[in-house]
């Protein structure tokens, strides 16, 4: 028993082959009984049994261990083991082996991968122990394999379904989640490529949310792809509700190589199941280019099981993802609504505090001409209703600033915005002035100042008949620039002008010249000198169209998605207070890109902005010095260029056609 014990533990003596079975038994009836004992024990079990060398040469083996590598006896005799396996589990098995070697004690469960003849891999439970000889040397390894692919594989469905349910608990992000479902699908089915195709509902068409390819440019080029919902695989399983096993795609007339050709990939077998919510259809699961064989029933219900356990996160993450959008929009909303508070602030204050001050200067010229006293009462009116928007105007840059009130910043703000319109009263008041005038058209006398303020608050503010005329854009635009250029002659920014004969357009004169005018004045403010702009009416089939491209320091994303769709400034208020119309960073009235959208919806034109903030200057908050020579980033008017700027683009309709006079006209 100790002999046999030892034998167990350490190895065990050389069995013979059947051949060899007279050494063991001298009664020839004894040795087929032996023999007929072996073939049962060892070719025909189901699991094989192998001896190799010490170097791993097959030395014997059972049909058992042809079965499951799938090759031929000759084909293995005398083989090493290494040449059915990758390198990584020859290594693994090498070193298990190695272990029993050198302490003579056998091993169970390992698990070995090894590569059928036909391509496909199978797992292996391996044990072994040392072989001995009559003198105790080890001269080789005995053992069992056992085929366990199949159980493996039927554990890996729910192994990988646990790991996709913690993942998608753990992230919050829709690619992310996304991004695990394709990577296990891939593992799980043994495909070259999966993807999650989502539904976009707005525009009729599938787009690929996530794939998961081996090259990284085909993924890239794959979810870069949009088509119809009518076309594809996909396709045909968003119309049947079913899903779809393609074993030869370019033989389905369904198939849409569209997709393979844009992406630069070649498909050669797939499978497309529907991704449900309740009764409504969100998107597709598809896993191409399957390794081993073709697509089966398996396959099928593998994947569906998936696309039904990630349905819900799924929804659950793009419910998540677009309501996040909505409340950065809200944000830019009501950082929009603070601007427009801001920037309504600031432009009603120099109004309102330069008719407060004549208001002062006509009481103390009326009580000098000693006139009837009952002007009085209607300056008193006046002036308290003025002092009373004051009042809300400082109160409103309390509630902005979120700080107190004090008196140093009222005037100090005051007396900014308020410099240039202060300058030219103190030049007014210092002519000389006769107390009253009968005839405010004679234009002196406080009846002429009054008269001329009422003229200019009419002219700025007051209601106006618009009439359409047929208008040649492209001379138009260059007269235009002809009688602005002077209000900038003080800038450096060079004007590249281009101009394409164009049929006229049906819009007022006055409506054209604040938008061309607008949008000149917008380029110029936001171009440092140095830099260039570009002005282009260009004749198109759908109309003219008036291009203004700057190189100027550009706009942020989130200001570009509020241009034209709410109040926009491109400044804080402060920054521009004490500036002039067209000086760098000098913001105006602010109104000049809301009021071209108004202009658009009611006169038929379409806007298109394009822009780029400077990479130099990459936040809202940072300064640029308004001139190329100042600025420690661009040594040429070519690296400001290349650094940032805004295209704004104007397409407007072409006018109708004149009707013919009518002969009864004519004469």
């Amino acid at each position: 028993m100790a002999n046999t014990q030892k034998e167990s533990d350490h190895g065990s003596r050389p069995t013979k082959t059947m051949d060899d079975a007279d050494d063991f038994y001298r009664n020839p009836e004894d040795s087929r009984t032996y023999q007929d004992r072996y073939r049962v024990f060892i070719e025909d079990v189901a699991d094989a049994f192998y001896e190799t060398d010490l170097k791993g040469n097959f030395t014997f083996f059972n049909n058992a261990l042809c079965r499951i590598f799938g090759y031929k006896k000759a084909e293995i005799k005398g083989q090493n083991f290494r040449r059915f396996m990758n390198a990584e589990n020859a290594q693994r098995a090498f070193e298990s082996t190695h272990r029993v070697f050198r302490t003579g004690k056998g091993i169970t469960n390992i698990i070995w991968e090894i590569i059928r003849k036909d391509g496909r891999t199978c797992i292996l439970e391996i044990s072994a122990k040392l072989i001995l000889d009559d003198e105790g040397k080890k001269v080789g390894f005995r053992g069992i394999a056992r085929d366990i692919t199949a159980e493996k594989r039927a554990a890996q469905p729910s192994q990988a379904l646990f790991h996709m349910a913690t993942a998608l608990v753990q992230l919050r992000s829709l690619d992310e989640r996304l991004a695990v479902v394709v990577q296990e699908v891939r593992k799980l089915i043994g495909v070259d490529g999966a993807s999650v195709i989502l539904i976009d509902k707005a525009k009729n068409e599938f787009f690929f949310r996530v794939a998961d390819y081996e090259s990284i440019e085909t993924i890239r080029r794959i979810q870069e792809i949009r088509f119809p919902l009518n076309k594809g695989v996909a396709g045909l399983v968003y119309r049947t509700g079913e899903p779809v096993i393609a074993p030869n795609p370019y033989t389905i007339p369904d198939f849409y190589s569209v997709v393979d050709k844009l992406s630069g990939y070649k498909t050669r077998n797939m499978l497309d199941v529907p991704i449900w919510i309740q009764d409504r259809m969100i998107g597709v699961l598809c896993a191409v280019n399957k390794r081993d064989g073709i697509f089966a029933q398996d396959d099928v219900a593998l994947l569906s099981t998936i696309a039904g356990t990630v349905a819900f996160p799924i929804e659950n993450a793009r419910i998540n993802e677009e309501l996040s959008r909505s409340y950065e929009e809200v944000k830019s909303l009501n950082s929009a609504k603070d601007n427009i508070i801001h920037h309504l602030s600031h432009e009603l204050k120099t109004p309102v505090s330069i008719l407060s001050a004549s208001l002062g200067l006509l009481e103390k010229k009326l009580e000098a001409a000693a006139v009837d006293m009952r002007w009085r009462q209607i300056l008193d009116r006046a002036q308290r209703n003025l002092n009373r928007l004051l009042e809300m105007q400082y109160e409103l840059d309390d509630i902005i600033e979120e700080k107190g009130y004090t008196a140093h910043l009222m005037l100090v703000t005051l007396l900014d915005a308020c410099a240039d319109e202060l300058e030219v009263l103190v030049e007014t008041e210092a002519q000389e002035m006769h107390p009253a005038s009968a005839d405010p058209d004679r234009g002196d006398g406080v009846d002429a100042l009054v008269g001329r303020l009422r003229k200019r608050i009419d002219t700025l503010f007051g209601p106006k008949e618009a009439r359409a005329e047929r208008i040649r854009l492209d001379t138009f635009v260059k007269a235009r620039l002809k009688a602005t250029r002077p209000l900038f002659t003080h800038r450096k920014c060079r004007i590249v002008e281009q101009y394409e004969k164009t049929p006229p357009v049906w819009i007022p004169p006055e409506v054209l010249q604040k938008t061309v005018d607008g949008i000149i004045r917008n380029a110029v403010q936001n171009t440092p000198d140095g830099s260039r702009i570009e002005i282009r009416v260009v004749d198109r089939k759908e109309g003219p169209i008036f291009v203004v491209a700057d190189c100027g320091i550009g706009m942020t994303v989130e200001k570009q998605r509020m241009v034209f769709q709410n109040h926009f400034v491109t400044y804080d208020t402060a920054s521009y207070a004490t500036k002039k119309p067209y000086d760098f960073n000098a913001g105006g009235k602010g109104f000049d890109l809301l009021r071209i959208k108004i202009f658009s919806e009611r006169y038929q034109f379409a806007i298109g902005v394009e822009s780029h903030r400077c990479r130099f200057i990459p936040l809202d908050s940072d300064v640029c010095p308004g001139d190329i020579a100042d600025c420690r980033h661009c040594k040429s008017e070519r690296d400001c260029i290349e650094s940032g700027g805004t295209t704004i683009t104007i397409q407007f309709a072409p006018a109708p056609a004149r009707k013919p006079k009518s002969k009864t006209a004519l004469k």
